[in-house]
């Protein structure tokens, strides 16, 4: 491998809607308007890349789909870190990391391939959609609360995005709750996941004056093992277990986000663009996420949409490739069925219409 030079890794984490992708591409223009090539390392739970459609088709890719890389897809990050620096030689590779992953176990494994890979990983950066973690902070301290939790105690370079949507002593609230959490991090308040991209600049500058090759993981592993300190009132049993990385896993094991689930669902037939808004803005609100690429009977475009936190959006869109028009629900413990059925009536409505 000594003939390849040596790749910077950043890891892009952030609870399910946070504006991950947004940042992604937001970064992948300025590094390749500034000479350097960027390839991407795209996680998905569902069986579809969607946010991969809004990456640039000379963007190096590996999707990683149907799992969280933290688990089920563990092993193969390691193959697509591979892949990418010896086809691909890029300069830096970002890795979009499912909403719903641990952190730490990307970083488990980043650095494991770093042993035999010339990739060196300079720091995880955390989107914080702020106003959905204020409501969280406030009524629901559940699971999806910790994992968030534990998400922005890995970072390096956290943003509260959003940031516009909350009055100032809101945003202060939200920005006292993270910086005792991670007291290390850089904090910036972010609207559409905008920042200057000098700040990525400086952190992979600072990281490579480090002599320590685990600074990073040293600095998470730090965070994770001792937040008890932050929080002397929460025990660390109700908070998600990492882990164990010697891969002897006992019957008790279980993953910080087995509560979160995901459907997928492929459509027969074009819906009616109306029907399908309404369906939207009645999903449970169990559902946190969805996301899709659509073709609808009432218009001849096709459309990427984007469901989180209570809001959607659509954007006309042409997709690389034989792309099946598809919808992805994530969320916590939802009915399947129900989603199912309510889309298949869409169909069969759209089907009726036709004749």
């Amino acid at each position: 491998m000594a003939a390849y030079k040596r790749v910077t890794v950043y890891v892009l984490s952030g609870f399910l809607g946070s504006g991950k992708t947004t940042l992604l591409t937001k970064a992948i223009d300025h590094f390749t308007e500034a000479g350097r090539k960027p390839a991407v390392i795209m996680n998905e739970i569902g069986e579809v890349n969607l946010d991969g459609q809004l990456i640039a088709n000379e963007v190096p890719m590996s999707e990683l789909l149907g799992g969280c890389i933290c688990c089920s897809s563990r092993g193969d990050l390691a193959t697509a870190l591979k892949e990418l620096v010896t086809e691909e030689q890029p300069d830096l590779i970002f890795i979009e990391s499912t909403g719903i992953a641990n952190p730490m176990e990307i970083i488990d494994e980043v650095t494991d391939a770093s042993l035999i890979l010339p990739v060196e990983l300079k720091a995880v950066i955390t989107v914080v959609d702020a106003p959905q973690l204020l409501e969280l902070s406030r009524t629901s301290r559940g699971k999806t609360y910790r994992l968030m939790q534990e998400q922005i105690r890995c970072a390096n370079l956290l943003l509260l995005n959003k940031s516009d949507l909350l009055q100032e002593a809101a945003l202060q609230e939200v920005d006292v709750l993270v910086r005792e959490w991670n007291p290390y991090a850089s904090v910036h308040y972010t609207v559409f996941s905008q920042i200057d991209m000098r700040l990525i600049e400086m952190l992979e500058e600072e990281r490579g004056q480090s002599t320590d090759r685990d600074h990073d993981v040293h600095h998470a592993t730090h965070l994770s093992e001792d937040h008890e300190d932050h929080e002397p009132h929460e025990s660390r049993d109700n908070l998600p277990h990492d882990h164990d990385h010697d891969h002897t896993y006992d019957n008790h094991h279980h993953h910080s986000h087995n509560h979160v689930m995901a459907y997928t669902h492929f459509f027969e037939r074009a819906v009616d663009s109306n029907a399908f808004e309404e369906f939207v803005s009645k999903l449970p609100q169990e559902v946190y996420r969805a996301k899709g690429i659509l073709s609808f009977s009432d218009t001849s475009s096709r459309f990427l949409f984007q469901y989180a936190y209570r809001e959607m959006d659509f954007v006309k869109i042409n997709p690389k490739g034989d792309v099946p028009d598809v919808a992805v629900f994530i969320g916590e413990n939802f009915s399947k069925d129900a989603v199912r059925t309510e889309l298949l009536k869409l169909e069969s409505l759209s089907e009726i219409a036709a004749k």
